[in-house]
């Protein structure tokens, strides 16, 4: 496999339109498809492959965004890529653009309790509150998402305007858009994976995953999975393109044995000032993946 940085793109159809939004976006979402390109077809990542890595996706502009996976797709065949971006599941629309782009593709459902994933999300606004800086704006976004009544999170026109954060709601929005997607998906091609279960053991199941994928499931296939500090975009990238990824991942590229503690769906909830515990609907999803 070639595990791919957080391309972003499936959020357009076309490059053209997925650039246009990276001029538009507070994030700088666009670095993976850059790091990539620079990394596959310019021979690594510095500044001035960086730039060339810019014209060549340009030259590009009218090509659909399923065509430039394709086009990543034989540049590291007969590897088999690995699109991870967590805008996939912003909005459904997105999910049914890959559906329909590949509908032979297969499909792993990467789940986190409903608490661990919140307090993570809280963290991460404490700690970039530490190093001086404003958080993220999508970070905000997700944390304050105010109903789960839409099948999207907001965008800049559309922000919440609530004071308490709660990520509870975006993580059951975005759970529930894969979930109605991935009913289309024929059972053979879908895999709901707990991350708790893989970070606790990984040799069972990075093994599990591997021969659901018809790859390598040998003791030195999954002792490789184990490092992802090993790929070339497990790092800051140079400027023009430093991200691609989680900014504390870049930084510190190990796997977290403490995310497999357990966690409970009972009790208050320790980012919430009433004393509230998680709603109905999060309760029943997450039954539904295995937690409790």
């Amino acid at each position: 496999m070639y595990g791919l940085p957080e391309m972003q793109f499936f959020m357009s159809d076309t490059i053209e339109n997925f650039w246009a939004a990276c001029l538009q976006a507070s994030l700088p979402i666009g670095d993976g498809l850059i790091r990539v390109v620079a990394e596959l077809f310019f021979g690594g990542q510095t500044e001035e492959t960086v730039q060339q890595a810019q014209g060549w996706v340009r030259r590009r502009f009218p090509m659909t965004t399923g065509r430039m996976l394709e086009v990543l797709a034989e540049a590291v065949a007969p590897r088999i890529l690995v699109e991870k971006s967590p805008s996939n599941a912003y909005n459904r629309i997105f999910l049914q653009r890959i559906g329909a782009m590949f509908p032979d593709g297969l499909f792993i459902h990467l789940v986190r309790h409903p608490r661990g994933q919140a307090e993570s999300v809280l963290r991460a606004i404490e700690k970039i509150r530490d190093f001086g800086d404003a958080p993220m704006q999508w970070l905000i976004d997700y944390a304050s998402y105010p109903t789960i009544e839409s099948n999207q999170l907001p965008d800049a026109r559309n922000r919440a305007k609530v004071s308490e954060l709660d990520p509870q709601r975006a993580w059951y929005v975005l759970n529930r858009n894969i979930r109605a997607f991935l009913r289309s998906v024929p059972p053979a091609r879908k895999l709901l994976i707990r991350s708790e279960d893989v970070i606790a053991n990984p040799d069972k199941w990075l093994r599990e995953i591997a021969t659901w994928l018809g790859i390598r499931a040998d003791a030195e296939a999954i002792e490789e999975m184990k490092h992802p500090e090993r790929s070339p975009y497990a790092c800051l990238g140079p400027k023009g393109a430093m991200f691609g990824n989680d900014p504390f991942f870049l930084r510190d590229p190990a796997p977290r044995p403490a995310r497999a503690m357990p966690q409970s769906l009972e009790g208050p909830l320790g980012w919430r000032t009433d004393g509230s515990e998680f709603m109905p609907e999060v309760k029943k999803l997450a039954a539904e993946f295995g937690y409790s």
